[in-house]
């Protein structure tokens, strides 16, 4: 064996050990530039945390696929004005466009009232720590089975504020409802998990 093919299967070899990684900020230039490599790269990673975000809106997993792919169409038209600032900030971006998509497709598609005239209440969310890790996937389990026993409505709402993190103000703007139409939403969503759960008020 001569030196050039040597060196050749040393090459081939690291290329095999050490596969390249794509860092965030390379796919984001990728993506940018219409690169197709770097569009598969973001999809690959982002696919299926956000198909799990859709499928807490959608009534079903082809409705949530048909939001995630119409999310990433628009994600890849633009995210030309996508500016990270800070870790996380393109997870959040990604997100925040599966969720309004999700919600859009979602009011096309059943074209579901969200202005369900509620009494307001006062939310408080209790959070219990379980010793037991399986109790607590259990209890998880439990919960996620509550959550598709809601109205939609309510789950919407339960999902913006709880899971998503938003404001009932900016809830409001979403849904186009009060933001004392998304607080007693809230609270019964709350009510009825609880009692699904079998905990008393």
């Amino acid at each position: 064996m001569d030196y050039i093919d040597s060196f050749e299967n040393i090459k081939f070899v690291n290329y095999l050990a050490k596969p390249e990684v794509i860092t965030e900020e390379d796919i984001i230039a990728g993506c940018k530039q219409g690169k197709r490599f770097a569009q598969n790269e973001l999809y690959n990673r982002y696919c299926d945390a956000m198909l799990g975000i859709a499928m807490r809106y959608a009534t079903n997993k082809d409705e949530a696929e048909d939001a995630l792919q119409d999310a990433f169409v628009k994600i890849y038209k633009n995210i030309v004005k996508f500016e990270g600032r800070r870790d996380g900030s393109l997870t959040t971006w990604i997100k925040t466009i599966v969720v309004n998509t999700t919600l859009s497709l979602i009011k096309k598609n059943k074209k579901h009232n969200f202005t369900e005239n509620i009494a307001d209440y006062h939310l408080k969310i209790e959070r219990e720590q379980e010793s037991n890790d399986d109790e607590a996937q259990t209890l998880q389990e439990k919960i996620l089975k509550a959550l598709d026993k809601l109205p939609l409505g309510y789950k919407t709402v339960f999902n913006l504020y709880v899971m998503e993190g938003y404001k009932h103000k900016e809830i409001a703007e979403i849904l186009s409802i009060s933001e004392n139409t998304s607080k007693s939403q809230l609270s019964k969503a709350r009510k009825q998990i609880k009692k699904t759960l079998g905990y008393n008020e």
